[in-house]
C-alpha cells in the first residue's frame, strides 16, 4: 500500500522494494516497480456515489475490491510483505494476503500496519524498520517527524481561537473523518465537531453538517487529488442549505490532495498537519500557506467569486 512504500523510502529501503500496489506513486522510484495489485475502479472516472455503491457491492459479494497478481508475486519472491488490517476499502485485506503468503516460498514475513493515530503511524515506521533491519534509521526518521508535530502543537496551543473545521472524507454520501484526521485538526489548532478521533470514519446525515455549522471545510476526500475534489465540490454546492454554512459564506472551503497526504498514513502525514495549520491559522503559520501545492481555497458561494488558489499550485 502507498503508505508502506513511503515508509520504506524514508528508511532508505527503496532498493529492496521489489513490488508495489497499483496506487503507490511516491517517491518517483515507486513508479518503476512492478504493480502487484489491481482495482477495477481505480482511475475509472466514476462519480463518488457510483464508487460508493460499487465498493459496497463488491465487499458484500466478494469480500474485497482488489485483486493480486499471484503469478507476479511468486516471481518476485519477497522476504517481507507490508500489508494492513485497517480498512478493506483502502488496500487489499490482510486475510487475503495472509492466505496467499502461506503458499509462497519462505514463506515471507507479513508486517501488519493498522494505525488509528499519529503515534500508531510512528510505530508502524518502527515495525517496518524492525522487519528490514533498519531500526537505527527509524528512530532518526521518527525524531524528525515528532519535532515537526510538536512545533505545530506548541504554537497552536497558545492560540485562543479554535475554529470549527469539518474534515470531510467523502461527499456523496457524506462521510466524516476518522482515525488520525480529527487528531490532526486538534493539533493544528481547530476542532472537528463531526470527526471520530481514533475510530473509523463513518457516513453521516447531511443535517448533522448543517447543525455543526463548520467555519472551515476541508475536502480531504479519500483517494482523491485536488481535481477530483473540485468535481465533488460542484456536487456539494447543490446540497440543501450548503450556501448557509459559515464556511461557504466566508469562502473558507479548501480542496486538498488527500490521496497524497491526509489518507496516506506514512511520513507525509506530518505534511498534512502543516497544511491544516496553514489553513486554520494562516497568520500564525504563514510558512505553511504557500509551501504545499495541491491546496486550493474556494471563493464565497454567496458572492459567486471564481475559485481562488491559496498556494502556488
Amino acid at each position: 500500500m502507498p503508505a508502506a512504500t513511503e515508509i520504506a523510502a524514508a528508511l532508505g529501503l527503496m532498493d529492496e522494494v521489489v513490488g508495489v500496489s497499483h496506487e503507490c506513486d511516491f517517491p518517483d522510484e515507486a513508479n518503476a516497480r512492478p504493480r502487484v495489485t489491481h482495482c477495477p475502479v481505480h482511475d475509472a472516472g466514476l462519480a463518488s456515489r457510483d464508487v460508493d455503491q460499487w465498493v459496497r457491492g463488491a465487499l458484500r459479494e466478494q469480500g474485497t475490491i482488489y485483486t493480486i497478481d499471484e503469478a507476479l508475486l511468486r516471481k518476485l519472491r519477497p522476504d517481507v510483505i507490508l500489508t494492513q488490517k485497517l480498512c478493506d476499502v483502502c488496500a487489499i485485506g490482510y486475510g487475503t494476503v495472509a492466505r496467499l503468503a502461506e503458499t509462497l516460498p519462505g514463506p515471507p514475513r507479513l508486517v501488519n500496519l493498522e494505525p488509528s493515530s499519529l503515534s500508531d503511524i510512528f510505530e508502524d515506521i518502527r515495525q517496518v524498520a524492525g522487519a528490514c533491519a533498519g531500526l537505527g534509521r527509524a528512530e532518526e526518521v521518527i525524531s524528525n517527524l515528532s519535532a515537526r508535530v510538536e512545533a505545530v502543537r506548541d504554537r497552536a496551543a497558545k492560540l485562543g481561537n479554535r475554529p470549527r473545521c469539518f474534515l470531510m472524507e467523502w461527499v456523496d454520501p457524506p462521510f466524516c473523518s476518522g482515525h488520525w484526521g480529527p487528531e490532526l485538526v486538534e493539533i493544528a489548532g481547530g476542532r472537528d465537531p463531526l470527526g471520530r478521533k481514533h475510530q473509523p470514519s463513518a457516513q453521516i446525515e447531511w443535517q448533522r453538517v448543517l447543525d455543526a455549522r463548520p467555519e472551515i471545510i476541508v475536502l480531504a476526500l479519500c483517494g482523491y487529488d485536488v481535481d477530483l475534489a473540485q468535481r465533488d465540490y460542484e456536487l456539494l454546492k447543490g446540497f440543501p442549505g450548503f450556501a448557509s454554512l459559515p464556511a461557504a459564506r466566508n469562502g473558507e472551503i479548501y480542496l486538498v490532495n488527500a490521496s497524497a497526504y491526509f489518507a496516506r498514513p506514512g511520513p507525509r502525514i506530518v505534511d498534512s498537519l502543516e497544511i491544516l495549520a496553514g489553513i486554520l491559522h494562516p497568520r500564525e503559520f504563514p510558512e505553511f500557506v504557500d509551501r504545499y501545492v495541491d491546496v486550493h481555497r474556494l471563493g464565497s458561494v454567496a458572492s459567486k467569486k471564481e475559485p481562488e488558489v491559496a498556494s502556488d499550485a
